[in-house]
């Protein structure tokens, strides 16, 4: 998504300073393919990672930002990874994180700040002619990622 909201500008900045400071390097912000996105791709030497960022202003309802990451967009996640992965050919080990921040909107002060590293594992999937509607398995470097259900 192309952003233009404030607060999600200081979220993604916020985000991406806080993976350089574990020592990862930012290689995209808003990275696309098609209907695919994810908000910024960071890597080590050894991983890669895919991380959602949620910014919001309030924890309406007692609802953390990072809380509002559904199965659908995690569905999305892995999707958009994989596509990455297949058309960057990277040979680092995939993790999928969440970085959900509160922002007071008048201060733009960061007020919570919460990195759920490796938040999810993809499920398995039967290869079904590269179809993103067909059924897929994730997978990277000749094994397959995630847990069997």
């Amino acid at each position: 998504m192309f952003v233009t909201n404030p607060i999600a500008i200081l979220g993604e900045q916020e985000a991406a300073k806080m993976l350089e400071d574990k020592g990862f390097r930012i290689i995209a912000r808003n990275w696309r393919m098609g209907h695919l996105e994810v908000d910024i791709i960071a890597e080590n030497r050894k991983e890669i990672v895919f991380t959602e960022v949620k910014a919001r202003t309030s924890a309406y309802g007692g609802v953390m930002p990072e809380q509002y990451v559904d199965e659908a967009k995690r569905q999305r996640m892995v999707a958009a990874a994989n596509a990455y992965i297949k058309y960057h050919r990277t040979e680092k080990n995939p993790r999928f994180d969440i970085i959900g921040l509160l922002i007071s909107p008048g201060t733009q002060e960061i007020t919570y700040r919460c990195h759920l590293e490796n938040a999810f594992t993809p499920r398995l999937r039967t290869i079904h002619s590269g179809s993103y509607t067909g059924q897929w398995r994730w997978s990277h470097r000749n094994h397959t990622i995630g847990k069997k259900k």
